[in-house]
């Protein structure tokens, strides 16, 4: 694979909607402009903590510490064992005793420095402790810096339940060093692409041919083209969340490819990546989509296939079809009993539809089955 660094220079998309939430997402080449960006916040005489995990901590928070500890009154590192299963209650308890014991004040500042669960779980917390903090997301995954770390939505798992506890809570300010991305694992690139392929399914047809256009370029993570693929994802994401900042309606979009790709996630006791699970509810919102007659054959094959050509899967095993659907019922987008389904009527045209049957869904699933091909 060939990974080239380049200075690309440094972009600012703005989002404000109101008086209630405006901040500004940078993206970057490194983390050198981050003290600049962090100066907006006023954090001289305010103690910051940098939350991250057992992984990224081994890669950036020193270096982040190191920038960031001229800006501020005091810094102090919180590190959570990385992984889907520490997203929860126990470990968030724990993280307010640091902040209780660094004797943090609603003037403070956090820091999420990680992928989406750092960025969740510091959103949460953020949200929730002395009622309210700010905090500033730094995603290092492509899952999250154009997915989980914009729109404020914060939240842990509860059991097996998917994010079922959480909060809207918008952050101060979203800084990305698209160099970050270098590091990561193919499988954790691939899992960012099956968000990146979802906003241009949702939303804007032209950039989701200019990913497929750009295949190569994007997994030969050539930076230039990185950094247009990212800041393209960002405004559609940045575009819906202006619109809908706490999902009352066009934000439900967003959830293409979630409901049944989460039943997965559960039922593979999170075995799977997220955005593993999302390329294949994708895969059975489209399929659906072309059962219903609003896509062409040939666009529900494109669309499947893309996850192929992304390293995203378009199966699965050992599972049940019934129980992945049954596992549906219990989706936190439930509204009325009826589930919010986000289903295509073309390439960048979602809607929400409220009358999908377990009937379409378990054909869905069962196209997908693998179990059942022989």
């Amino acid at each position: 694979m060939s990974k080239r660094t380049a200075a690309v220079g440094s972009r600012c998309l703005p989002v404000k909607k109101d008086q209630n939430f405006a901040y500004n997402i940078y993206l970057e080449d490194s983390f050198g402009q981050l003290p600049e960006r962090i100066k907006e916040l006023e954090p001289e005489n305010r103690k910051i903590c940098i939350v991250t995990d057992s992984n990224v901590e081994l890669l950036y928070a020193k270096e982040v510490q190191g920038l960031l500890a001229p800006c501020c009154r005091e810094i102090s590192i919180f590190v959570i064992q990385a992984g889907e299963e520490h997203k929860n209650l126990n470990e968030i308890q724990k993280l307010y005793e640091h902040l209780i014991l660094q004797k943090l004040d609603r003037q403070d500042l956090l820091i999420a420095l990680g992928g989406g669960v750092i960025g969740d779980m510091t959103g949460f917390a953020a949200a929730t402790f002395l009622r309210g903090i700010r905090f500033v997301q730094i995603p290092t995954t492509l899952l999250s810096q154009v997915d989980s770390s914009i729109g404020g939505k914060t939240g842990v798992d509860f059991d097996n339940y998917k994010n079922m506890v959480g909060a809207f809570h918008q952050p101060s300010l979203v800084y990305m060093n698209i160099n970050a991305l270098m590091t990561l694992s193919e499988e954790q690139f691939a899992c960012g692409m099956g968000e990146i392929l979802k906003h241009g399914l949702i939303r804007d047809s032209s950039y989701y041919e200019w990913v497929i256009d750009h295949m190569s370029e994007i997994q030969d993570r050539e930076i230039d083209t990185l950094f247009r693929m990212v800041e393209g994802s960002c405004k559609i994401k940045r575009q819906v969340v202006e619109n809908d900042p706490t999902e009352k309606g066009e934000r439900a979009l967003l959830n293409f490819g979630h409901t049944i790709g989460h039943a997965i996630e559960k039922m593979k006791n999170f075995e799977l990546l997220h955005g593993q699970c999302v390329a294949l509810g994708t895969v059975a919102a489209a399929y659906i989509s072309w059962k219903r007659g609003n896509l062409a054959e040939e666009e529900f094959y494109e669309i499947r296939d893309m996850n192929v050509g992304f390293d995203l899967p378009i199966s699965f095993d050992s599972l049940r079809s019934e129980d992945i659907v049954e596992a549906t019922k219990h989706d936190k987008k439930m509204e009325s009993g009826k589930i919010k389904f986000v289903l295509l009527k073309g390439i960048g045209k979602a809607y929400v539809d409220t009358t999908v049957t377990e009937e379409e869904m378990l054909a869905a699933v069962n196209a997908m089955n693998a179990d059942l091909w022989s």
